[in-house]
Formats: C-alpha cells, sequence, structure tokens
C-alpha cells in the first residue's frame, strides 16, 4: 500500500506566502496522522520539499525508525512564471481539465504520477492537494483536475501489486476553497 497524505493546514492562504508552515490551529492533526501512520508497517516516508508537508511527515518521522526523505517531484503544482495572479489561476485550473493546462503543468503532473508509481509498498508521501488530486484522477482515468476534495492530514490508500498501482480509497474529503 501506498499513502497519500496531504499536509496539515498552512499558517497562509495559497498565492499570500510562497512556502507557509503549519497553522498553529491544527498542530495536533499532524500527530494523529502519525499515530495512525505508525500501525501501517511503513518502510518508506517521502516527503515535498514545501514547510508543511515536511511538517506533517515529521511528527510520524520522530516517532519512528524512518528518515523523511525529501522528492521535489511530489511537491505542489508548478505556476508558470508569466503567472502573476496565482489565486485566480489556481481556481481556474481547479475547475478544468489536465489536457486544457500549460506543457509546464502537464510535465509536472506527468512527473509525480511516475514518482508515485515507482515507489515500493508501504509507502507514505505526504502532499498537497492538488498533487492528490493528479494522481487519483489519473487512477480514475478521468482528465478533470479536481476529483475530490482531500482533508487535511487524510490518507489516500494506493494498491501496488506486479500490475501496477490502484486506488484503494479517497482520504477523508474536506471542501477547501482557494482564496
Amino acid at each position: 500500500m501506498i499513502y497519500l497524505i496531504r499536509h496539515g493546514e498552512a499558517a497562509a492562504r495559497w498565492g499570500s506566502h510562497p512556502d507557509p508552515v503549519l497553522s498553529d490551529l491544527v498542530r495536533d492533526l499532524p500527530t494523529a496522522v502519525a499515530e495512525t501512520l505508525s500501525h501501517l508497517g511503513l518502510e518508506q516516508i517521502i516527503s515535498s520539499p514545501m514547510a508543511r508537508c515536511q511538517e506533517t511527515g515529521r511528527a510520524f518521522a520522530s516517532g519512528s525508525d524512518l528518515d523523511l526523505a525529501i522528492a521535489p517531484r511530489v511537491t505542489e503544482i508548478t505556476t508558470p512564471q508569466e503567472v502573476t495572479a496565482r489565486v485566480p489561476w489556481l481556481q481556474n485550473l481547479m475547475a478544468g481539465n489536465w489536457e486544457d493546462t500549460p506543457e509546464l503543468v502537464q510535465s509536472w503532473r506527468k512527473a509525480l504520477i511516475e514518482t508515485v508509481a515507482s515507489q515500493p509498498a508501504n509507502t507514505a508521501i505526504f502532499t498537497h492537494f492538488v498533487a492528490i488530486n493528479a494522481i487519483v484522477g489519473h487512477l480514475e482515468n478521468t482528465d478533470k483536475v479536481t476529483v475530490f476534495r482531500p482533508n487535511y492530514c487524510s490518507l489516500t490508500r494506493l494498491d501496488v501489486s506486479d500490475t501496477g498501482v490502484t486506488l484503494a480509497a479517497r482520504g477523508e474529503s474536506l471542501e477547501t476553497k482557494v482564496l
């Protein structure tokens, strides 16, 4: 099983800070997800390089004998350089289809999917809302960018077999808004 874990709530809104840490209001959520993960027999944990993912992942890593490896290919969605208003750009993107996104974004998605598919079973990946949607949408054969709204610290489960990776279960949903 591969577990995709969405980071905890960020202290700053998307677009207002390039790499926010976790909000003080939800510091207990990473500890709760760490408790759940401690019973799963994980052999590897990786994280997006973004601070909120690393903080969420460290809550588990500190109570295990595993190191938290940083994997740049599981980071949040790449924003094209010409985009100056990131929030409206992301809102439009999330309401659309992957085929309508710029090549830079499609390359990010492809690398993300390849990276996740190449992980061994018993791996936890601390990542982001759009990244989880990109993977789940790919596994469900849909071109929609947003297929569900993973809650903070939710666990999406992927089965790993000789034939590849399949979706076992989506994580808990939450209505997330980009402001």
